[in-house]
């Protein structure tokens, strides 16, 4: 902030002036308390001494008493209402107690008086930006500039408008005319890196906050800036330093425990972070970012309700926080209420267009009505707009193989690779992808497993394939499946995912094996079975199953809790049971881990025999599951690995069901085996338990 002297009037003793010239010399000096017991010496005996006044008031004003600035320099313009230096004081004190209106018409008194005032301009376009009239700030600080071309600060403002009003470019130039005009000018290094950062320019960016805290090591705003950056660069444990330095510096720093708290959610501290933005909103309650942050971060914890009540807290104090709208829809998806979901994207693209994650966030809620159409359309909306959007590529892939359009599916399936859940995931080998057009006859290709242990099971299938084109295949899987794929036809080498490399010539993704072939619905390698049990294991299971006096049904309730869509596929032990009721047959269950909740039940429910930790890995499943007639799952690996061995299997899926699935049908392409029993639009599992129940006595009576 600019802060002018007006020079002194005239006194009317000679004693009088020395003091005053001396208050004004240790003012300038910076000693404020010598030189307000001058100014308060003077007053005793001229009580309306207008230099005084006016002085004392810019003292307070320094030492961050604003109310009591204003105070005195109304009492000095009360002697002096035309003075120009107090008006714009005034203004100044004003502004620092967030009365901008009353700063701004201080200023337009000043310069009305004055319109040459580059100061009065300059101060007034800071009032202007603190009240969003940004187009009125940006002419005021030009006025500045026009008055006086080297007013540096005003073109290091000017470049915090332009920013405002995302005109980078421009925003980038002012600071640079500032720097060229002071090198050493910390403010403008470090809003330049904020500039940079808008332009995605992060490295720059960087760069331009070191350098603003090589001239201010103690800049506590450019080392949050800097956090920021490295955030956007994926270092966060960087960035959370960066953020504890500002933190150090200036403790109740908001903006940057706020932030802190984002840093700590991406390196899954989540806690931390709720924490974080919690002291942010106890020091400014009114804080709508760090609301929003919150919510992220309760998000994160799976706490939805209490993430929506921050993300509404965060909307009543900024209706128009588009990001806040976003985030708010992605917790009412996790909610399951997808047309309020829905109702929040678009509210948020209302607010802001260009916003391809909302729109592949709303393909997704329309995905889950069961909008199809609706939903792809979203999606390639939002690759329109970002065409090398991993995310709404892959979503897009989902919603056309859950369609049947494989054809353009598959081809898109391939960015599931530059998403943030596989990114990291993704294993980099030397050698060349193949992906089908190659010839690969006396060749090793290696094809390795890639997600979890349902795909392996299901597409393990075409690893016959490409040995049937010459080629000699290493597969690599998860090490509860090693055994198991020693059943598979064409393979000559198996290892598990932790042995040490193999060499090979190329290397295939198992669920990149459909694009490969050129996989339609019509051409699904669907013969069962391609996998099979150990016929010695089998035997023994069957002799601990005793004697076969009635149907041997298998059972699976409930998949991996940490999977991401378990709470649409994994069913309580209590709400599935009810299908066994009455039915003449020996169940089994098939799970080798049991949830707290569905142990007490089945420790008391004779009528079902549990193996749990007996079932060591996927080859014991295998033996267990032959020796059975039927096999019941919700969508878990037990399904597939039923239908790669051609037993029966009736399978439970939610409303809205993983792609492989497909939509509206009772059977499946991939599993000839396999009938499939789908949720309503009640979304329930009391209607399809209650359909299984009539099969299953259906199936009993002809058992």
């Amino acid at each position: 902030m600019q802060k002018r002297f007006a020079p002194p009037g005239r006194t009317e003793s000679p004693n009088f002036a020395a003091l005053l010239t001396e208050a004004l010399r240790l003012h300038q000096t910076g000693r404020l308390a010598d030189a307000e017991r001058l100014y308060r010496r003077i007053l005793v005996t001229q009580p309306d001494h207008f230099d005084c006044l006016h002085l004392l008031g810019v003292v307070f004003h320094q030492r961050g008493d604003h109310a009591q600035a204003v105070h005195h320099i109304d009492l000095a313009l009360k002697k002096s209402p035309d003075n120009v230096f107090a008006l714009n004081n005034r203004g100044n004190a004003l502004k620092e107690l967030r009365r901008f209106e009353e700063a701004l018409a201080s200023y337009d008194r000043a310069l009305a008086l004055q319109p040459d005032y580059a100061d009065g301009y300059y101060n007034r376009g800071n009032a202007l930006k603190e009240l969003q009239r940004f187009e009125e700030a940006l002419a005021s600080y030009d006025r500045a500039l026009k008055l006086r071309p080297d007013f540096a600060e005003a073109h290091c403002n000017r470049g915090v408008i332009l920013q405002d009003l995302k005109r980078f470019g421009e925003a980038l130039s002012s600071y640079d005319r500032a720097l060229t005009l002071r090198p050493s000018y910390a403010d403008a290094h470090s809003n330049r890196g904020v500039t940079l950062h808008e332009l995605q320019r992060l490295e720059e960016a960087l760069a331009s906050y070191d350098r603003a805290l090589a001239l201010q090591p103690n800049y506590a705003a450019a080392y949050s800036n800097r956090g920021n950056t490295l955030h956007a660069l994926g270092r966060f444990d960087a960035a959370l330093a960066s953020f504890d330095r500002a933190l150090a510096l200036w403790p109740d720093y908001v903006a940057a425990l706020s932030n802190r708290g984002n840093a700590l959610k991406e390196l899954k501290r989540f806690e931390d972070a709720v924490t974080s933005c919690d002291r942010a909103l106890a020091l400014q309650p009114n804080y709508a970012e760090a609301h929003s942050n919150r919510g992220n971060a309760l998000h994160e914890l799976s706490r939805f309700e209490e993430a929506l009540a921050s993300y509404d807290r965060a909307l009543a104090l900024r209706p128009d926080y588009a990001l806040a709208h976003y985030n708010r829809g992605n917790a009412l998806k996790e909610l399951k209420r997808f047309e309020a979901a829905l109702a929040s994207y678009d509210r948020a693209l209302a607010l802001q267009p260009d916003y391809p994650e909302a729109l592949s966030n709303r393909g997704v809620a329309l995905q889950d009505l069961k909008r199809i159409e609706e939903a792809l359309a979203s999606y390639d909306r939002a690759v329109s707009m970002r065409p090398d959007y991993a995310d709404a590529h892959f979503n897009a892939a989902i919603c056309r193989l859950l369609m049947g359009d494989f054809d353009r599916g598959w081809e898109q399936h391939e960015w599931r690779w530059q998403t943030e859940h596989l990114r990291n995931g993704r294993k980099h080998f030397a050698p060349k992808l193949w992906l089908g057009p190659d010839d690969i006859a006396g060749k090793t290709v290696l094809l390795h497993a890639e997600q979890g242990f349902g795909d392996t099971i299901q597409f393990c299938r075409y690893a016959p394939l490409v040995a049937a084109r010459g080629a000699r295949v290493v597969l690599k899987v998860q090490k509860p499946l090693h055994e198991l794929m020693g059943t598979l036809a064409g393979v000559a080498q198996i290892i598990s995912n932790d042995d040490p490399p193999t060499d090979f010539d190329l290397h295939c993704p198992l669920l990149s094996l459909p694009l490969a072939f050129g996989t339609k619905l019509a051409t699904i390698p669907s013969q069962t079975p391609y996998l099979r049990e150990d016929t010695q294991a089998a035997m023994d299971w069957n002799v601990r199953l005793g004697p076969r006096h009635r149907p041997r049904i298998g059972l699976a309730w409930s998949g991996r809790p940490a999977h991401k869509n378990d709470q649409n596929r994994s069913i309580a032990l209590s709400a599935f049971v009810p299908m066994l009721a009455g039915v003449d047959a020996t169940f089994v269950s098939l799970q080798r881990e049991v949830r707290a909740g569905d142990a007490d039940l089945l420790q008391g429910r004779s009528d079902i025999i549990h193996f749990g930790d007996e079932l060591k890995n996927f080859a014991d499943t295998a033996a267990l599951i032959a020796n059975l007639d039927l096999v019941i799952s919700v969508d878990t690996s037990v399904v597939h690995l039923a239908g790669a061995l051609a037993k029966p299997v009736w399978v439970l899926l939610p409303f809205v069901p993983d792609w492989r699935w497909l939509l509206d049908r009772e059977d499946s392409p991939w599993y000839p085996t396999a009938r499939l029993f789908r949720q309503d639009q009640t979304r329930g599992w009391d209607n399809v338990v209650a359909r299984v129940h009539a099969a299953l006595c259906g199936y009993g009576r002809n058992g």
